[in-house]
């Protein structure tokens, strides 16, 4: 279900759409200085992501204000932070990926062009770090049950499961996992 998804090139114009929205949003809030906010937009070169994506996917959205100079880059739901990959697979492949086999880390990893070491490095990511960052601290106390770190990221989709689409299900995590606190 999750694996079919990540190939699907319209969740990620549909993640697009909603970075353009989040990026607008910015833009209108202005700097704190009280300037005018200047697109200074920058390629990325994200992997994993299906066949036939427009450019357009490679580029993040972000300004610069026209009189301190200070950059404001809006939050994304296709870029977790500085990660290469598409925020998508970053928070599916550990998901995905526990299962009974080696075998079938390996074809994940096949599928997706992604290294068995990145992968775990993410689940690490998930497991350690996300789960001690402050914006976990803000964010866990808005689920009635408390999630297990130890089955991070699957009890954050798990914890969405009253969404019945799975890929509305995915973008409801993102936009939880990309918004600063």
């Amino acid at each position: 279900m999750y694996q079919s998804l990540l190939r699907d090139s319209r969740l990620f114009d549909l993640l697009l759409r909603f970075d353009g929205e989040l990026a607008a949003e910015t833009r209108r809030g202005g700097c704190e200085c009280g300037g005018v906010l200047h697109s200074a937009r920058y390629q990325r070169k994200p992997r994993g992501g299906p066949c036939g994506l427009g450019a357009e996917c490679c580029v993040r959205d972000s300004f610069c204000c026209a009189t301190c100079r200070l950059r404001a880059t809006p939050p994304s739901l296709r870029f977790l932070g500085r990660k290469v990959f598409f925020g998508a697979l970053v928070l599916l492949i550990p998901v995905l990926r526990d299962g009974p086999t080696a075998e079938r880390l390996s074809r994940l990893c096949t599928t997706f062009a992604v290294s068995v070491r990145t992968v775990r490095r993410w689940c690490r990511y998930w497991r350690e770090t996300f789960v001690a960052s402050r914006q976990w601290e803000a964010m866990r106390g808005l689920f009635a049950a408390p999630l297990s770190a130890d089955d991070m990221p699957r009890s954050l989709l798990e914890a969405f499961s009253k969404i019945s689409d799975t890929r509305d299900r995915l973008v409801a995590v993102l936009r939880l996992v990309s918004l600063p606190r």
